[in-house]
């Protein structure tokens, strides 16, 4: 019961997310804010990127549950004030704010199995569970949101998350067990510092990709940006060696192959929301569909992530060399990103089954392997500050490719934008699975 609280966190957090991205091109219609049709996307992502590592340490100090309650306060209330957004600016700034409850659901709800089962091969099974929920929330998430939006109107898609919290609010209230860390807080300090260098660091230079090259000619400004986050990071990484409790212990960094995990993740973060991001806006704009029919066409991502997640689960424990399972999700992946990249006017919908299938199966196979690996690596201590790291470097590839494909379209046409996103896409999957087979994860007997 414990972990069907955390699996709907993880499903909160995937709406939260997802359910936008068939409803966004009648919500920029209808407030007619197209020019910041990507920071609806980007701001979201970029708040949770840069809050995911303080609450995963903060949750390693001094427990999770707390923070889990309070993450889906934070979404519900802030996906209200989304759908009563009077204007594009607005929708923004509530959706920004909202990324800070979706970076403290993440941070806990990933690092929590660890805490509830401490032995990764029974873990893994769990973690199969918490990534099909994620997954398949974030296929239905699109559909649910056209389909809303349709019958509806766009205000009501933000109605699903505090319809949601409810149920949720009470599992964790009742069955989630407030764990501590057995060694006492007397004496520790937060190092806020570290915090806020961290959030700048992570935070700058992708705001300097979504606001200084987005073809607006804010060039200096964008510069500025990304000089300031260099600078923070050349101050974070002394100052947390000298932190007796840092923000961000870089031991979690301390092997090449948590290194190569969070480089892999960084990648796949990218991809996975190019593809759930502008796939639905691609199939509209090509393929001339409606936004529930868009949000059905994704559907095998409903169907193939948790089938593949359930699927690693089983194969994981037997394996001598667990790795191999993200070079194979590597590869699946890269061909649903060719074979949406393919899509053009005049074919049938029905052809962009296929490679959503692809995808996801690439998904469901790379994704619970990433924040599993990166938890046998790290210290007990250190599991949920590892976890989120990993998470992090998701959500910041998320929101760099997102905004990074928002810029091509500015500078091109959302079809040229979307195809070379695709493209980009393919080449993140070669590095991954490289990254993936370089990993020396032998599987624990």
């Amino acid at each position: 019961m414990a972990m069907l609280g955390v699996a709907t966190v993880a499903i909160i957090v995937a709406f939260d997310a997802t359910i936008v991205s068939t409803t966004l091109p009648r919500v920029a219609e209808a407030l007619n804010g197209m020019a910041l049709y990507a920071w609806v996307g980007s701001g979201y992502l970029l708040a949770t990127a840069v809050t995911i590592p303080v609450f995963g340490r903060l949750g390693d100090l001094f427990g999770r549950k707390r923070l889990m309650l309070a993450s889906v306060v934070v979404v519900a209330l802030c996906s209200i004030a989304c759908g009563l957004a009077q204007s594009m600016l607005q929708l923004v700034i509530f959706r920004t704010l909202q990324g800070v409850g979706g970076g403290m659901m993440i941070a806990t709800a990933f690092a929590a199995p660890a805490d509830l089962l401490p032995d990764p091969r029974q873990r893994v099974r769990w973690m199969a569970l918490l990534s099909a929920s994620f997954a398949v929330a974030s296929g239905v998430g699109p559909i649910l949101g056209g389909t809303i939006t349709e019958w509806f109107g766009w205000r009501m898609a933000f109605m699903v998350a505090p319809l949601a919290a409810l149920p949720t609010l009470y599992v964790l209230l009742r069955y989630f067990p407030d764990l501590r860390p057995s060694q006492g807080m007397a004496g520790r300090r937060i190092d806020w510092l570290g915090g806020l260098l961290l959030v700048v660091a992570l935070g700058a230079p992708l705001g300097a990709l979504q606001y200084g090259f987005s073809g607006e000619g804010h060039y200096l400004e964008g510069a500025l940006l990304l000089g300031l986050g260099l600078v923070a990071l050349a101050i974070l990484i002394p100052y947390e060696r000298r932190v007796s409790v840092p923000m961000l212990p870089l031991r979690v960094l301390a092997s090449r192959d948590a290194r190569l995990l969070n480089l892999a993740a960084l990648l796949v973060g990218a991809v996975m929301f190019i593809m759930m991001f502008y796939g639905p806006l691609l199939l509209q704009r090509v393929l001339n569909v409606t936004p529930a029919a868009a949000g059905l066409l994704m559907t095998p991502l409903v169907m193939s992530i948790p089938t593949a997640s359930i699927l690693n689960g089983y194969l994981f424990p037997r394996q001598t060399q667990p790795q191999r399972l993200m070079v194979l999700g590597a590869t699946l992946l890269a061909a649903g990103c060719a074979g949406a990249m393919l899509l053009d006017s005049g074919m049938s919908p029905n052809w962009a089954l296929l490679p959503f299938a692809l995808a996801g199966l690439g998904l469901g196979f790379v994704l619970p392997n990433l924040t599993l690996f990166m938890q046998v690596i790290a210290e007990r201590r250190d599991v949920g500050v590892a976890s989120a790291l990993v998470q992090t470097t998701r959500a910041v590839g998320s929101a760099a490719g997102i905004a990074a494909v928002g810029v091509m379209i500015s500078h091109t046409s959302v079809l040229t934008g979307v195809r070379a996103g695709m493209m980009f896409s393919i080449g993140c999957c070669v590095v991954v699975g490289i990254l993936a087979s370089r990993v020396r994860m032998r599987n624990l007997r």
